[in-house]
């Protein structure tokens, strides 16, 4: 089994080819060049994981090898060999990107350590770009599906606000998923790789939430003893985001002005003044303005935090938006389950799209999720959806007055409405309207004649 492709680049061929075979019977697969010409010429034909080069060559130097690597070839580490190392030269290699730079004569243990150290880094570095990609898709604003206007509308806030330090309050009904908006501007902006700190306000009592947002010094108080990190300073140089800040109290509200104001804070039962350079994001579904007027919240702060809102709609008011959630979620719990399902049942969309949501996409979310993984079928039909959907939707409660009625009868209702929105969101452009409700151009055309559905005068030549 190869270990790992190597390029070895020195002047002198006896050494050259003495480390190339003693390495190859390590297992790694090795490569040779005399020159910085004849290494760039290989450079160019393939990649390697690793490069060892000599410092003294006859047309330059290891040095422009790894200038080269570290400008077409970022993921190949350099380790740099000398037979005249002096402190100054190990110094400008690390500063120039080297790994590491190795003395002759090598010992054999010593260069196997430093290129096994060299390839663990490597694959390390590999992995953590693996896992902030996936970060993107999970957190990043292509996550977030929906096709209302509104929706479009705050994607373009999202994109026009992520690389400034404004604060953003978010706000909206629980479950609309303040949180990933959140997570969406950070990974769209300047700090994405600086740490994204979220910490629930409501969640805590007071005197705890002060220690967990600025930290503590030993003795503080009971049971503190030692110092503590805050989320502040947690989050410094990237972003933190403070989930129901309804909650906070009189005094609580007091600190974070001056924090949103100065980026200044003092630690519980220190006297040592702080300062950070943090990207505030709030959020709430509590009604702010109207605290503002009972005395709830303080209208200064208020006035801080409202500097860009960000409102979200309930899921009741997406209804075109509930088919591409529910599949997208349908998607990505087969994925992680590895069940198979293909889709919904026009029947099981129907009630979807006529439930309320009162818990909104989180809601929505962790119904999806049910029905795939007790479902036995490979459609989501209305018997995999909890009974409170089909109690609330009448056009499926057997007990409602619709009883005798076919279901086909009973569909027409509700799938002339949810039609009729989507023509009327698109200005009747029916390849639009198709798009967004998930059928073809032709099905659409066979659905409005069926249901009488006709373009007012304005729109009868518009696509």
């Amino acid at each position: 089994m190869k270990r790992g492709s190597l390029l070895l680049v020195d002047d002198d061929p006896h050494v050259l080819d003495s480390m190339a075979n003693w390495l190859r019977e390590q297992g790694y697969n090795v490569d040779e060049a005399t020159s910085c010409q004849e290494a760039r010429g290989r450079l160019s034909k393939r990649s390697y994981d690793l490069v060892l080069a000599d410092v003294r060559l006859p047309d330059g130097d290891g040095f422009d090898v790894l200038a080269q690597c570290k400008e077409h070839h970022p993921n190949t580490v350099v380790i740099l060999i000398t037979g005249y190392a002096t402190v100054e030269t190990g110094v400008e290699a690390l500063r120039a990107g080297a790994f590491d730079l190795l003395t002759k004569p090598l010992i054999d243990q010593e260069l196997l350590m430093a290129i096994d150290r060299a390839l663990s880094q490597r694959k390390v570095i590999e992995e953590n770009k693996q896992l902030k990609a996936q970060l993107d898709l999970r957190f990043g604003i292509e996550n977030i599906v929906g096709g209302d206007h509104r929706m479009r509308r705050i994607f373009d806030i999202i994109d026009s606000i992520a690389d400034t330090k404004a604060t953003v309050l978010i706000t909206g009904e629980s479950g609309t998923g303040k949180s990933l908006i959140a997570r969406a501007i950070h990974r769209r902006s300047i700090r994405r790789d600086k740490p994204f700190v979220e910490i629930a306000c409501g969640a805590l009592p007071e005197t705890l939430l002060e220690s967990e947002l600025f930290g503590h010094v030993a003795g503080a108080f009971t049971g503190a003893s030692g110092d503590k990190l805050g989320k502040f300073m947690q989050a410094n140089e990237g972003t933190i985001f403070l989930d129901e800040i309804g909650t906070a109290s009189p005094s609580m509200q007091v600190k974070l002005l001056r924090v949103l104001q100065e980026f200044q804070f003092e630690q519980v039962g220190g006297s040592k003044t702080y300062r950070v350079d943090t990207r505030v994001i709030l959020a709430t579904n509590d009604d702010l303005s109207r605290a503002v007027a009972e005395g709830r919240f303080r209208q200064d702060l208020y006035y801080r935090v409202n500097v860009i809102n960000i409102e979200l709609p309930p899921l009741r008011e997406r209804v075109l938006d509930i088919p591409l959630l529910a599949r997208h979620f349908l998607q990505t719990v087969c994925a992680d389950s590895g069940k198979r399902v293909e889709d919904f049942s026009d029947d099981a969309l129907t009630v979807l799209q006529r439930y309320r949501w009162p818990g909104n996409v989180r809601e929505l979310q962790n119904v999806v999720e049910r029905a795939v993984l007790l479902g036995k079928g490979p459609w989501v039909t209305t018997d995999d959806l909890p009974r409170r959907l089909l109690d609330e939707v009448p056009v499926l409660n057997p007990s409602s007055s619709l009883r005798g009625r076919t279901l086909k009868e009973s569909l027409e209702g509700p799938e002339r409405q949810i039609i009729l929105e989507a023509l009327e969101a698109h200005h009747w452009n029916r390849n639009a309207t198709a798009e967004t409700l998930g059928i073809n151009r032709t099905t659409l055309y066979k659905k409005m004649k069926r249901l009488g559905l006709e373009p007012p005068a304005y729109a009868r030549d518009f696509d």
